[in-house]
């Protein structure tokens, strides 16, 4: 009886659950708690289902009943960091996403219209043959005379074969004349609604398409197959990981873009969590049939909003704004569509129960997407979490109109110190008061989401915490800060890239934070980002990523299990 007995205790024991937990132990846990402030632990006890099953603090006594217990060594834990924007595969006008633009011609940093040339010649002469050579990541504003590239341009390093140059920020692009013959694109051709071709006196292209009129040349491009938006995937979703991002929000996913994270996922290997909007309605209409997505794989993929477009961006000055550029007072940049065209559209996404995501920078483009907003709100109730995305350059007085109308702001801090000096060519200083105004836009009340819009900036998260925290950029400038005024709290540029995030996304019940019923997604880096200084908050190293668990990625180049 007594054997009996023992052996009905070690079968009880060994079916427990608590017997297959995990305990991550003796961390240095950093993440903001539920009422903003930053929040101390030292370990988590994860479940055999991947989720947090109790927090830890110091000096709490630990459970006994453990299967594994990993010892953290002190190093620094958060929770899995989210980018609230970015491009996963392909993005919107062609320019490649960060899945694409690690597979083509890379032409990030280059300094000059010397150095893109010698890139492209060293890339056309490692891939022979006939067929289109794309490439993004140009920006003529770190070249000394910032001046666009042209067809001319290209054309003296690859003349026989299409070659289609997609600037930093998706916004302009360029191609030589073998692109544009392919395309069709002459004198004659007509500037489509939202788009500008740029010409010479006499009206020939120079081969320089800003915003909608990229597609004219965009879409003559072979179409990329299957195979090549898997391997894209794959790439983009290895380095994501590797920079600590354990989800992001993909704005703008193409029906090509969806199928390939759907095959990654019934293929078991999908890790990264993507909260996707579908890039307008065409496809939304091909990827759901009305309602969003159901969470998909274990909570890791998920479509649920729409990404539109109000404008262009501050660099090519097809941002929209209330009065002329100061630096070329010939043009307020491109509106794209009328109050009534995005209304239209607006209320057609947000009837089928979608979120609506609205791409803004100029101040005129942030007026017009707050009024629609506003608009909306008389016909849809409840929790709808309207999204601007970017919010660059605002009307101050605008930006208090923001809270009311329930607007969340989904902005990217590196792009703060990558287009100050840019943004105090384009602008007067009256017009800078509202100009990436993250303090103002808290201090209203509206929620932050923050993120990179990466392959623009980087993905790495942590310049932009260090952005938010600064105003300055990874080398310490300026000095003081650009505009210090509109530094934010370390908690709440944390919280910007955790809980906010995922509040933005309708993801902040699954992720977000460690907490019991979240999943456990963290990292451990290398430093104390709560103390150090922003250079080297910057500079900050991710040495493991945990999704749902399990290790994906460690800097230790050991397999991730």
């Amino acid at each position: 009886m007594q054997i009996h007995r023992l052996a009905l205790a070690a079968l009880l024991f060994a079916a427990s659950p608590a017997f297959a937990d995990t305990l991550i132990d003796n961390a240095n846990g950093v993440q903001v708690g539920a009422t903003g402030k930053l929040q101390r632990f030292t370990g988590i006890v994860i479940g055999n289902d991947g989720k947090v099953k109790l927090l830890l603090l110091k000096g709490q006594k630990r459970p006994l009943r453990i299967a594994r217990r990993i010892d953290a060594g002190g190093k620094t834990m958060l929770p899995g960091l989210i980018d609230a924007h970015g491009h996963v595969i392909d993005s919107p006008g062609g320019g490649g996403g960060l899945g694409l633009v690690l597979l083509q011609l890379d032409l990030s940093g280059s300094d000059s219209l010397a150095a893109l040339q010698r890139r492209l010649k060293g890339y056309a002469d490692a891939n022979p043959g006939t067929g289109w050579i794309t490439g993004r990541g140009w920006n003529q504003e770190l070249w000394p005379d910032k001046r666009f590239p042209t067809a001319a341009d290209l054309d003296a390093v690859v003349a026989d074969r299409p070659v289609w140059l997609t600037r930093v920020d998706g916004h302009a692009a360029v191609g030589n004349s073998a692109a544009l013959r392919a395309a069709g694109v002459t004198n004659a051709t007509a500037d489509p609604s939202g788009g500008r071709i740029e010409r010479r006196a006499n009206g020939e292209p120079t081969g320089l398409f800003i915003d909608n009129a990229i597609a004219l040349v965009a879409d003559k491009i072979p179409a990329t197959s299957p195979e090549t938006m898997d391997r894209a995937l794959e790439a983009a979703q290895t380095v994501l990981l590797a920079n600590g991002l354990t989800a992001v929000a993909d704005m703008g996913t193409s029906t090509k873009g969806w199928n390939a994270m759907r095959r990654l996922g019934e293929a078991g290997r999908l890790k990264i969590r993507i909260i996707s909007y579908s890039d307008g309605l065409e496809p939304l209409r091909s990827i759901v049939s009305n309602a969003p997505t159901a969470w998909l794989y274990g909570d890791r993929l998920h479509l649920g909003g729409v990404k539109l477009y109000a404008d262009g961006a501050l660099g090519s000055r097809g941002a929209w704004l209330k009065a002329p550029y100061r630096d070329k007072p010939d043009t307020r940049g491109l509106r794209f569509l009328s109050d009534a065209e995005l209304g239209v559209q607006a209320e057609q996404a947000a009837a089928a129960g979608h979120q609506l995501a609205i791409h803004a920078i100029g101040d005129a483009a942030n007026a017009q997407v707050i009024s629609a907003f506003e608009g909306l709100n008389h016909r849809f109730k409840g929790d709808r979490r309207w999204r601007i995305e970017h919010l660059q350059i605002a009307d101050p007085a605008d930006l208090k109109r923001l809270k009311p109308a329930g607007i969340i702001a989904s902005m990217q801090p590196t792009h703060q110190t990558s287009d100050r000096t840019m943004a105090e060519a384009r602008l007067d200083p009256p017009r800078l008061k509202g100009a990436y105004a993250w303090r103002t836009i808290e201090r209203y009340g509206v929620r932050l989401a923050f993120g990179s819009d990466f392959p623009v900036e980087s993905p790495k998260p942590f310049p932009g915490l260090a952005a938010a925290v600064s105003r300055q950029d990874p080398n310490g400038q300026p000095p003081g800060g650009w505009r210090p005024e509109e530094r934010v709290s370390f908690a709440t540029a944390l919280a910007g890239f955790t809980r906010g995030a995922a509040y933005a996304g309708f993801a902040e019940r699954k992720i977000g934070s460690l907490e019991p019923g979240k999943w456990a997604d963290f990292i451990l880096v290398d430093r104390d980002v709560a103390k150090v200084d922003p250079q080297a908050l910057a500079a900050t190293k991710v040495l493991e990523t945990w999704v749902a668990g399990k290790k994906v990625f460690s800097a230790d180049a050991m397999p991730a299990r």
